[in-house]
């Protein structure tokens, strides 16, 4: 069958869903006129393109418009809807909702009626199931997570997930279950499966593999799974539909046999119960995104194999990628949609044309091939969609894949197919019991020979084009073994010389990074790496530090300014994490870890920048711990920055004394608070950059009005990592300009990135 227009109605679906997430609004009457325009001369694969597109655009801009509007944010809302995921973790419960009612409950404020879908956190919550309709007062926010240029970006996470907001149940006496649910046949098999005689290692993985509950995964098991490249093997994917779908049809055909000697290769019902057999596993999962992708894979895998009017495999890649994107236009900004389309491309491209592998001796040698090839492939993907690297998992693959896709999964389902008897049951159940176990201590085993590996940030890209190009030049057919040879340790050569940007003596490149409600700055010189600050711990126990760098880093200094929780509460985390030559801290203020005190007049200089601390002075140990902070001023040939951590007016008076003015980056004491930041020492240091360390809608009202005033009436240029993101720039170079990781959006241009939190 020709499917030529696979192809350009898949790339209007991707051109449409960039357009809705543009703004479609704006484009409406070109859009009307680009219609009929394809009418009027009979454009009709143009006008089909369009439609697609328009489809696209459309499902993305409700989303966008659906989003809760910032008017209320921090605002009591009554809110209905029905619960479609639930996930328990210490206490803490996190349900997502399909919203079926939104109504602020005050009056004069914006309406939330657009809301469709939301995730809120209930601590102490009574037992939910899906399918359950509730109605809450909560407090919401839009979707944000932290900007910073590194690390998991959960505001990115929220929107490819379709959440217009997250929030937390404001008072559960309000609470009520307007309406119960009966337990799908997922919920059963949950139910079955947590009575059984299992480890709890095999209770969670069987969850997971043959009924898609990934959400019964612990961190640790992610954790694993993710040093070892084997995350594909734990949900619902593409190896495990495909699996379903493939013994489905042997089965069956070799029944078609069996009844019709003579005619059962035209027998064409194996092949349709082959698919709906591949559409009840996936719905067993709740046709969540990796097992859709998988089955509208495997269902044309089984068109194209059929050879009835089939398409190409090329066509059937296009037209799978049509479908997807136009039934979830959403999923072309989630990195699992292109690592599967990566990996069946490369699949085709390597097999086709080849014959089938016969006996066992040609799989297993096709299946080494295939993962050898796939290897740099989907390395350079993860590299660029996850930030690391799995340097075991190609090795690892060649084992895991088919144990796990291959015994491991045919046991869990056949455990399923003789459920109606717990005895027979737990025979092929006790085998998955025992082979998980064998292979969590075989993944335990080569995580710790080669643990997971994540580069630093400038290194990404060149990686990955470099792995790419590997992939290449094994994949095209037709290259001269020696030239595939010589080019393969050419790259691979250009992958160990690749230095990072080097700093010029002299100069300091500072970050300030977003950790919300705290402070943590990074200071960068040629050959120093220093941090003021940790950031803060959350009542979660989650701490921005740890998503900020990769394990094992090493630090020369790390200055902690108080031993308040948002100042201080990164110090176990970096401590566990990372290598410390020197830890700093007030004196006589315990941190937790060992500190040289901070006093004023200690300092170094390193690679032509002066550092020095200007508080506290010795004997201050009566004061608050606000005004005991330490207070470094770096000096990059005639510029100046100054962290002041919470000090008050207080410790500014005694600071004017002998300091050097003007500042050019001040970051503003207490995060914007009335106690510091006083008008004499606004007057007095005038500095150029003011950056405010504060979280979006802190309850505290940072950075205050006032303060901004005052900034302002001196001429400063104000940022704020609420709405600015983490900020970056260099001391000791002409004219420092500040790098903001989001867009400017401030009133004035990019000057003025900064709402006052009151």
């Amino acid at each position: 069958m020709n499917l030529g227009w696979a192809m350009p109605l898949a790339l209007a679906a991707l051109v449409g869903s960039v357009w809705g997430w543009w703004g479609l609004a704006g484009g409406v009457c070109v859009w009307g006129l680009a219609v009929l325009l394809a009418v009027a001369r009979g454009r009709w694969r143009w006008l089909a393109m369009l439609v697609v597109a328009g489809i696209c655009a459309w499902q993305i801009t409700e989303q966008r418009v659906g989003t809760l509007p910032e008017g209320l944010s921090r605002q009591d809302v009554t809110l209905a809807g029905r619960v479609t995921q639930v996930s328990e973790d210490q206490g803490l419960t996190r349900v997502r909702v399909a919203v079926t009612h939104c109504a602020p409950r005050e009056t004069d404020l914006p309406s939330c009626e657009a809301l469709s879908k939301v995730r809120l956190s209930w601590y102490d919550a009574p037992v939910m199931h899906t399918g359950e309709r509730w109605r809450w007062c909560v407090r919401m926010r839009p979707p944000q997570g932290f900007a910073n240029d590194y690390g998991f970006d959960y505001a990115a996470w929220l929107w490819r997930e379709g959440i217009q907001a997250t929030g937390y149940v404001r008072d559960s006496s309000v609470t009520q279950r307007l309406m119960t649910a009966s337990p799908t046949m997922r919920d059963a098999g949950l139910a079955f499966l947590d009575t059984q005689p299992l480890s709890e290692l095999a209770t969670r993985w069987l969850a997971a593999l043959t009924l898609g509950a990934s959400e019964r995964l612990t961190q640790d098991d992610w954790d694993l799974l993710n040093a070892t490249g084997t995350t594909h093997l734990m949900v619902i994917s593409g190896l495990h539909v495909g699996l379903v779908a493939s013994v489905t049809l042997v089965l069956l055909r070799l029944l078609a046999r069996g009844m019709t000697p003579g005619h059962w290769r035209l027998a064409t019902w194996p092949w349709w119960l082959a698919g709906l057999a591949t559409l009840g596993y996936a719905g067993m999962a709740g046709f969540e995104p990796p097992a859709l992708r998988a089955t509208v894979m495997a269902l044309l895998g089984l068109w194209v194999a059929s050879g009835r009017h089939a398409p190409g495999p090329w066509q059937a890649w296009w037209l799978a990628l049509l479908v997807i994107v136009v039934s979830d236009p959403l999923t072309m900004w989630r990195p699992g949609l292109w690592l599967s389309f990566l990996a069946v491309g490369v699949l085709i491209a390597a097999w086709q044309g080849r014959p089938a592998p016969r006996g066992v001796r040609g799989w297993l040698w096709a299946l080494a091939r295939s993962q050898c090839l796939l290897a740099p492939f989907m390395a350079a993907a993860v590299l660029i969609g996850f930030e690391r690297l799995a340097p075991v998992g190609p090795l690892v693959n060649l084992v895991a894949v088919p144990l796990v896709g291959s015994i491991m999964v045919p046991l869990g389902l056949l455990g399923w197919a003789l459920a109606w008897s717990s005895s027979l049951a737990m025979i092929p159940w006790g085998i998955f019991d025992g082979l998980a176990q064998g292979v969590w201590n075989g993944l335990t085993l080569a995580a710790a020979w080669l643990p997971v590996w994540s580069p630093p940030i400038w290194e990404t890209w060149p990686l990955a084009l470099i792995l790419a190009v590997l992939g290449m030049v094994w994949l095209i057919p037709g290259l001269w073994g020696y030239l595939r040879l010589w080019a393969s340790v050419s790259l691979i050569a250009l992958a160990f010389v690749l230095r990072p940007p080097a700093i010029a003596p002299g100069r300091v490149v500072v970050t300030v990074h977003d950790v919300g409600q705290g402070q943590l700055v990074e200071l960068r010189s040629a050959t120093q790496h220093l941090l003021f600050d940790t950031g803060p711990r959350y009542g979660s126990g989650f701490t921005p530090a740890e998503s900020l760098w990769p394990p094992g880093r090493h630090f020369d200094d790390i200055i902690v300014s108080h031993s308040d929780r948002d100042h201080a509460g990164g110090v176990e985390t970096l401590d566990e994490m990372h290598h410390v030559a020197r830890w700093w801290g007030p004196p006589e203020m315990p941190l937790g870890v060992a500190t040289r005190a901070c006093r004023r007049g200690v300092g170094w200089q390193r690679d032509g920048v002066d550092y020095r601390f200007l508080s506290p002075v010795g004997g201050d140990v009566t004061r608050s711990d606000n005004d005991r902070s330490c207070v470094l001023q770096v000096t990059a040939d005639d510029q100046r920055l100054l962290i002041t951590g919470d000090a008050g007016d207080f410790v500014e008076k005694r600071l004017l004394a002998g300091l050097e003015t003007p500042l050019t980056v001040l970051v503003a004491g207490h995060h914007g608070s009335r106690t510091s930041s006083s008008q004499a020492f606004v007057a007095r240091t005038r500095p150029e950059h003011v950056i405010f360390s504060a979280g979006r809608d802190n309850a505290h009202g940072h950075p205050h009005s006032e303060v901004v005033r005052r900034f302002r009436r001196a001429g400063s240029c104000l940022w704020n990592t609420a709405t600015d993101g983490a900020l970056r720039f260099t001391l000791g170079v002409p004219a420092p300009r500040m790098h903001p990781a989001r867009p400017p959006g401030g009133v004035e241009g990019a000057c003025i990135g900064v709402e006052s939190g009151d």
